[in-house]
């Protein structure tokens, strides 16, 4: 992960971007990879950690429509989440993620370990995706921050 999150490092610095994260299920662990790097205040912004559903309506003005229609893990509910994070501060690029790590919490359509992703850039339209992984809580929040950094990295290479 420190690889992956090196490599993001780097291609922020050469876009001259700057990155804020949304966290809900990985309680922040995206933006501590990102900041153990040193010169990271270069290129990373800040992070949000967004637990609760009135911390996402609060801190990143994700509608409570959304939440009640589609849950706080939903695509709808991470694109609201990165389109927050870029109406609150000013960085170029955003990713949020919402999910379920465990052992409980899963809902009818959503098991464990489902978690959604949300890529934005300043002015783009955001990417957003779910992935369903195995394994027990750590597992699903370690590969979540590892699947959220190799997205920055196909956001950023994309251009």
């Amino acid at each position: 992960m420190s690889r992956l999150a090196q490599q993001v490092g780097e291609v922020l610095l050469q876009q001259g971007r700057m990155l804020a994260v949304a966290e809900s299920c990985t309680g922040g662990w995206v933006a501590k990879v990102l900041t153990d790097l040193p010169g990271s205040s270069r290129w990373f912004e800040r992070g949000f950690v967004t637990y609760s559903n009135r911390s996402k309506q609060d801190m990143l003005g994700v509608a409570a429509a959304t939440l009640d229609a589609a849950g706080a893990v939903s695509e709808a509910t991470v694109r609201e989440m990165a389109e927050g994070v870029l109406q609150h501060c000013p960085a170029d690029l955003a990713l949020a993620i919402s999910g379920i790590a465990g052992p409980g919490g899963d809902v009818p359509g959503k098991p464990v370990g489902t978690v959604c992703f949300a890529w934005a850039a300043r002015g783009g339209v955001p990417r957003v995706e779910t992935r369903h992984y195995g394994g027990d809580r750590e597992a699903v929040r370690r590969q979540s921050v590892a699947h959220a950094l190799e997205g920055l990295l196909d956001v950023l290479e994309a251009g």
